[in-house]
């Protein structure tokens, strides 16, 4: 059982390798420039081998257990550092649906909204919700329109953005025509609106992540110079 745990240990960063693509997408290198491509690669190796290190309890010496839980974050924090992010600044501003003609608006030409439908279940009669992005194209002096050339009729009623039935061969037909019930007693309405915010560089959470991992080093050197030194005053 004992073999079996630590082979175990010893594998665990090849099985989570596959997930390390989903958290973190630049490891795909899509639209991503060279260097860019170099930098992410260059961390991801840093971030693999801290997480070896962590689960394997040896670094530059042996691991006491709380500079493997340093080793951890410091490697979450390199593949994944917009999970910190997130929690600093919010990625979207939510945006009361009431105002969603004042946000087509305001979308430049081309433009992407981000909405959240929900309404009751087509299957299941319980309320479900969906994330949208909504491409606007051209700019337009009538919100309404440019929803509905894009594949969206929406009406303001009671302070509710109600979302009619998109037809057969619509762009969301598929998406939101099929999984809800536009003809129950609840109306299918746009219950969010999601704005982009102007963040910060993610890559900022390096910074603390580096002094903490700098900070194990300077500890583990200090303790393996002291085993040299013993071990040299020993023979």
């Amino acid at each position: 059982i004992k073999t079996g745990l630590q082979g175990f240990a010893y594998d665990i960063r090849t099985a989570l390798l596959p997930f390390l693509f989903i958290f973190n997408t630049e490891l795909l290198l899509i639209d991503v420039g060279l260097g860019k491509a170099i930098f992410v690669f260059v961390v991801a190796t840093i971030a693999m081998m801290l997480f070896a290190s962590a689960t394997q309890s040896w670094f530059l010496t042996r691991n006491k257990i709380w500079e493997s839980a340093i080793l951890l974050l410091v490697a979450f924090t390199l593949f994944r550092p917009g999970f910190w992010l997130d929690r600093w600044q919010p990625e979207f501003e939510i945006i009361a649906p009431a105002n969603i003609m004042e946000v087509v608006g305001k979308v430049p030409a081309d433009g992407i909204m981000t909405i959240v439908v929900s309404g009751p279940n087509f299957d299941t009669g319980k309320t479900d919700s969906t994330t949208l992005l909504v491409p606007l194209g051209a700019s337009s002096d009538d919100p309404a329109k440019r929803l509905k050339d894009a594949g969206l009729v929406v009406a303001l009623e009671d302070g509710k953005a109600k979302v009619e039935e998109p037809l057969p061969q619509t762009p969301f037909f598929e998406k939101i025509g099929k999984s809800f019930d536009f003809y129950g007693d609840e109306p299918v309405v746009i219950s969010e609106i999601k704005k982009e915010t102007e963040r910060m560089f993610k890559e900022v959470f390096y910074i603390p992540a580096l002094l903490l991992l700098g900070l194990v080093v300077l500890l583990q050197l200090r303790r393996r110079r002291k085993g040299e030194a013993a071990a040299a005053a020993a023979a």
